[in-house]
């Protein structure tokens, strides 16, 4: 298979899903490597430059879908806050993010590490909802832009984008979700993080968000 057949194909298993109290921001960037991450994020100090979106299928006006994002000392993993996620089950349909900018040098490749705590009321047999991780040169504007369920680009190599998609309530609290990112040659200097979560199940959820940390390392 030539390299141009490859990515093709890395592009198609993105797209089809592949086998397998207000209080608030702290984050730190740069361009990485070695020990110290691009970008952390640990919710302490409000929203910042963190910007909110939602998305849900056609059959449904956005409008009708309730959703809120915001930052809440409710819980964390460590420090004092975390982001919270909520949205509404009834249409089961629908996906709530919020999205950051994380600085990088344009003109080379990389790989790239991002991780993250979420958390869940209780573990549950029910998939109520799906945590979401992306990052990649573009912010995400619909759901078809993030990972297909069950995908975490770890093992695909170079693809467009890096991200995950997989279960929530799979333990009682906190739980790290993380991926790996092979870059193509960059021709931005900018890349986005979002964090969010999909509705599976027919109820209301409230998720938390906390420890984002993106190691950057050139290939």
């Amino acid at each position: 298979m030539n390299e141009r057949a490859a990515a093709v194909r890395r592009r198609d298993v993105l797209r089809a899903g592949g086998a397998a109290g207000l209080v608030g921001i702290a984050g730190c960037a740069g361009s990485g490597g070695g020990d110290d991450p691009a970008f952390t994020e640990g919710f302490e100090e409000g929203l910042g430059d963190w910007e909110t979106g939602a998305a849900i299928g056609p059959e449904v006006d956005l409008a009708d879908f309730d959703w809120e994002v915001d930052v809440s000392d409710a819980e964390a993993a460590s420090g004092d806050g975390s982001l919270r996620i909520w949205n509404q089950g009834d249409y089961d349909d629908g996906v709530t993010w919020a999205v950051h900018p994380v600085p990088v040098e344009s003109g080379g490749s990389y790989q790239i590490e991002v991780s993250g705590q979420f958390w869940s009321e209780s573990e549950s047999f029910n998939t109520i909802r799906h945590a979401l991780m992306r990052l990649g040169p573009e912010p995400p504007e619909t759901e078809e832009e993030f990972p297909q369920p069950g995908l975490n680009t770890t093992d695909l190599g170079e693809t467009p984008y890096g991200g995950l998609r997989d279960s929530l309530w799979l333990a009682d609290g906190w739980r790290e979700y993380a991926f790996e990112w092979t870059t193509p040659e960059l021709s931005t200097d900018t890349l986005y993080l979002a964090v969010g979560t999909a509705v599976i199940w027919e109820a209301d959820a409230t998720h938390y968000v906390d420890d984002l940390s993106v190691r950057v390392e050139p290939r």
